[in-house]
């Protein structure tokens, strides 16, 4: 048995009964044992059991006379993964093993993605693995307990008010409403209202007495996005409720008080905007107490495959569609094509190429115009710093050039990296890099 394993390439040791069986596996930690019942000092059934006890037992293979399978069975109802009858079978040994490591492959394999759903569900419905975006979860992680006035700034589409929702989740109010206002939506007339409410008769139109978001959000969160484009008088009256916590209703007398946590957001550059006398210097110190800021995809290129599978499973539950994949292809252009939508473009493409889909992997084809243009350094943003549009051509090139000498070495790690002049470590690390498969 020894000498067959050992071929095969496994680490063997030996216990000539249970008592040195227990010293071997408590010094050694092997993965898989082979476990005789009939021992000298006890018998396999009982240091079955004892393995069995242990805090991470190895696996148990039973070995047994031929006639005792009987005992075997009654083994594997105690935890034994399966048993091998003597005399035995070469072949029938190294295949046992063969599957048992496997079933522990893959079991370590299922207790990594397990830690890895834990880890990302404390995430909430953001998607991202890049260093920018782990500097954003440990802010939220910071943040969301305490109660400070928190500001969110990036691109439109980026995902400000799922940073929002999580901050909320995270904070002692999250049994609470969080109330939602994007101050773009609405007319200068209409957002004073809004926010604060007004009494029956207070302008045309006001046939009842109305709740503001503020009223409504009492004791919990209220979320104004865009809050950049709001006007300087509302301004004014925006910063009176976070330092006094009190405001009136439109067309009323009542002082109002309120215990809210206040999360803005905006797309614009709010320093630009205090100096064009756009935006009041004093509310904006008071919204970014704690700032947080939002990179665009372009600048997280790592994480646009792993949004992009996310979307494809979604959208393909919802539209009961069959779409399983993105072609190798289609993921070259995806991490080319800069994204001035963000995430929001990204998800909408893809929710596209879902319902359109005729087969379970997406193509290049079934993308718009703009992605399938990607593929050329014409078509590269020179809007772009110097520095990320030369990040985005070398990628592409890094991509291409290890994509190729991986297919003619056939997917062999040690000679792509013969061939690359490179350590494997190293081409393992750049692959993985690449964010390739």
């Amino acid at each position: 048995m020894k000498l067959a394993l050992e071929k095969d390439g496994y680490e063997v040791m030996e216990a000539g009964d249970g008592i040195d069986a227990f010293v071997v596996i408590k010094t050694k930690s092997p993965s898989l044992v082979f476990l005789d019942i009939n021992m000298p000092k006890i018998n396999g059934i009982q240091v079955l059991e004892e393995i069995n006890s242990m805090e991470t037992p190895p696996m148990i293979v039973i070995v047994t006379a031929y006639g005792s399978e009987r005992v075997a069975v009654d083994a594997m109802k105690k935890g034994a993964y399966d048993y091998i009858s003597k005399p035995y079978e070469i072949d029938e040994l190294r295949l046992i093993a063969k599957h048992a490591f496997e079933k522990l492959a893959l079991e370590e394999e299922n207790a990594r993605l397990r830690s890895e759903i834990d880890r990302l569900g404390s995430r909430g419905e953001i998607v991202g693995e890049s260093r920018e975006m782990n500097q954003v979860f440990n802010k939220i992680e910071k943040v969301g307990p305490s109660d400070v006035t928190v500001l969110i700034q990036g691109e439109s589409g980026s995902g400000k008010e799922l940073v929002a929702k999580e901050i909320h989740k995270k904070s002692s109010r999250k049994n609470n409403p969080m109330i939602i206002m994007n101050c773009a939506a609405l007319p200068e007339t209409l957002i004073e209202s809004e926010l604060f409410g007004h009494e029956k008769g207070a302008f045309t139109g006001a046939v009842e007495r109305r709740l503001g978001k503020f009223e409504l959000a009492n004791k919990g969160t209220i979320f104004l996005d865009e809050i950049g484009d709001m006007s300087p008088n509302t301004q004014a009256k925006v910063l009176r409720v976070i330092q006094e916590q009190s405001f009136e209703r439109l067309g009323g007398t009542e002082t109002l008080r309120v215990d809210v946590r206040l999360i803005s957001a905006t797309h614009k550059d709010l320093f630009k905007e205090i100096k064009k006398d756009n935006f009041r210097e004093d509310l904006y110190y008071r919204l970014k107490v704690v700032e947080i800021s939002l990179p665009p995809l372009r600048n997280r290129r790592e994480d646009i495959i792993i949004l992009a599978e996310r979307f494809i499973q979604f959208f393909s539950e919802k539209h009961k569609k069959n779409v399983k994949s993105i072609s190798n292809e289609a993921v070259k252009y995806f991490t080319r094509y800069s994204w001035p939508g963000n995430v929001r473009e990204l998800q909408n493409v893809i929710e596209s190429a879902v319902v359109m889909a005729n087969a379970e992997t997406l193509e290049i084809s079934d993308f718009p115009e703009e992605i399938r243009n990607s593929n050329s350094n014409s078509s590269l943003d020179y809007n772009l710093p110097f520095r990320d549009a030369k990040k985005i051509v070398v990628e592409a090139f890094e991509r291409d050039f290890v994509s190729r000498k991986l297919a003619e070495n056939d997917g062999n790690i040690s000679k792509t990296a013969e061939a690359l002049g490179m350590h494997r470590q190293s081409l393992q690390h750049k692959i993985k890099e690449l964010n390739m498969k």
